[in-house]
């Protein structure tokens, strides 16, 4: 079985995006809910499908990032370990990442 880490902070993000699609169709968060874990699981069985960021800044070396599916404004940004991965923050695709990359201690 695939090992599987989400850090608090992306916890917390996922849990504020399903807050907000569900303030007016409650269905449609648990569906958004679902859909993160179900992309979770598939990135830790395959850590090396989603793309490379592109960064000049080296503390984002073998950063990848990849859509929730069925929901792909919404990326998962995650480090692929040698058995699973690493989840470091759910963004929305209209945000600047890279500020809130550069944002973050190391």
């Amino acid at each position: 079985m695939a090992r599987l880490i989400e850090r608090p902070k992306a916890r917390q993000e996922l849990e504020d995006i399903a807050f907000y699609i569900g303030i007016h169709r409650p269905s449609a968060s648990r569906r958004f809910l679902a859909a993160a874990r179900k992309t979770y699981a598939t990135l830790a069985a395959m850590p090396e499908m989603g793309s490379l960021w592109k960064a000049d800044n080296p503390r984002f070396q073998g950063l990848r990032y990849f859509p929730i599916s069925r929901y792909p404004n919404y990326v998962i940004f995650y480090r692929p370990l040698l058995d699973g991965v690493e989840i470091i923050h759910i963004l929305h695709g209209a945000r600047y990442i890279q500020a809130i990359l550069e944002s973050e201690e190391e």
